[in-house]
């Protein structure tokens, strides 16, 4: 059985009614939630998801990403929260209360594991199709996994489009655009960060 490790912090009388509320939220009407976790069939960072998004909206918060990485001889599983204004240590600490007790129940996980909560950073990476959509017209930075023919790796250009997991990006200086499917792609991060407040819509 897996375990979190957790991070406590001091927080305040407002604080920690909004934790009670999302505990209460899901004593009486989130349970639901934790049955079809348990049906879900996918990956871990998907059960995880599909278990962490109704609590982090009773804290105002959404759920940018949920990783799950091993780095050297441990694991990481980490949720990337966020809200308009951006988040700080009380919401991640609220959000690692809320989550701990529902995700100890359903216990996804079968090895040791460290649970880490934190905002997106600054250069926030898009990964599934709703961040893209929700960022067209931003600057992006996309890496690839290999150079082309000229040697470059990394393009810098405004994201145009994001269809059939193909990312369409304009150079801006030229005006070309060019195609690149994702799965050709290490990474796409924004080069400047402007929270999309209806990300979820």
């Amino acid at each position: 059985m897996g375990r979190p490790a957790l991070l406590f912090v001091l927080r305040g009388e407002r604080q920690w009614q909004a934790e009670k509320k999302a505990e209460t939220q899901w004593s009486r009407s989130a349970r639901w939630q934790l049955r079809m976790a348990e049906k879900k069939k996918g990956s871990t960072t998907e059960i995880v998801r599909a278990l962490a998004e109704p609590l982090a909206k009773e804290l105002g918060l959404i759920i940018w990403d949920v990783t799950f990485t091993k780095e050297g001889a441990d694991w990481y599983l980490r949720i990337f929260i966020d809200k308009p204004g951006g988040v700080g240590i009380d919401d991640c600490e609220a959000m690692s209360r809320a989550i701990n007790d529902p995700l100890d129940k359903l216990d996804p996980i079968e090895q040791n594991y460290c649970l880490e909560v934190s905002s997106p950073g600054i250069n926030r990476e898009l990964t599934r199709p709703e961040h893209f959509q929700a960022f067209l017209g931003a600057e992006v930075s996309v890496k690839l996994i290999r150079p082309l023919e000229d040697g470059t790796r990394v393009l810098d250009g405004i994201l145009r489009a994001y269809e059939d997991s193909v990312i369409t990006l304009e150079n801006p200086e030229d005006g070309q655009v060019a195609a690149i499917p994702k799965k050709e792609t290490v990474s796409v991060h924004l080069l400047e960060d402007d929270f999309v407040e209806d990300l979820e819509e």
